[in-house]
């Protein structure tokens, strides 16, 4: 399989990792500026350090809220974002409370969703929700998505990255299937070659998180150079 539209076009550049430096966020924006990838995603204390390395590109800025394990208050969160926006984020990837949903308070995810949706949509951002389709059951995912479908998110993303499990096809399949058509999907955690983004891409995904994605670009050309 092959695209008219290249791989990179897909891809958040992610580093989200603990030890990360300010230096190596800008090389991160370097990367995602000569690749052309959609954004970057980055811790939030270094979302400023971002902004200003984009400067007058066309690479977005993405950021984590309540990250990894999502179980932060509603308050906390809304707070992240307040910040995240203050410092020029474009994107926010918002984890779900998972003992909520695992504990089947569907209300609560309901409740904290709007309020973050609201705050996020009334300062023209993009929001992205982060349900960890690995650890959800079928039925789980699909409830997932037939609640927050029906609040008005952009995206719909798979996964934190630091679950057992990261994105599949067939969760992808799955969301695209219960998903309004508007909502977007983007899949993450454990994309490390172009065979299997396009995988994804080919199952509905629209947007890709990864920290391979050099390998990914790389790999892509490999492919070309054959066809």
């Amino acid at each position: 399989m092959t695209m008219a539209i290249p791989v990179a076009s897909y891809i958040d550049h992610t580093l989200l990792k603990a030890t990360c430096r300010s230096s190596d966020i800008s090389q991160l924006c370097r990367e995602a500026i000569e690749f052309k990838f959609a954004a970057v995603c980055v811790p939030p204390f270094l979302v400023k350090h971002a902004v200003e390395n984009l400067k007058d590109s066309p690479v977005k800025t993405a950021t984590v809220i309540g990250f990894p394990m999502g179980y932060s208050s509603i308050e906390s969160k809304l707070s992240e974002i307040q910040t995240a926006i203050r410092d020029g984020a474009d994107e926010l990837d918002t984890v779900i409370n998972l003992i909520a949903l695992k504990n089947g308070d569907w209300s609560y995810l309901e409740k904290e969703m709007l309020q973050q949706i609201e705050l996020i949509h009334d300062k023209g951002k993009i929001v992205k929700v982060i349900v960890e389709s690995g650890v959800l059951s079928k039925d789980e995912l699909t409830r997932s998505c037939h609640v927050y479908g029906r609040l008005g998110i952009d995206y719909m993303k798979t996964s934190t990255g630091y679950a057992e499990k990261g994105a599949s096809v067939s969760d992808v399949q799955l969301m695209r299937s219960e998903l309004p058509a508007g909502i977007k999907i983007k899949a993450s955690g454990g994309i490390r070659h172009f065979s299997f983004a396009m995988e994804l891409i080919g199952a509905g995904a629209d947007r890709l998180g990864c920290s391979a994605s050099i390998q990914i670009a790389e790999e892509e050309k490999q492919h070309l150079n054959k066809v």
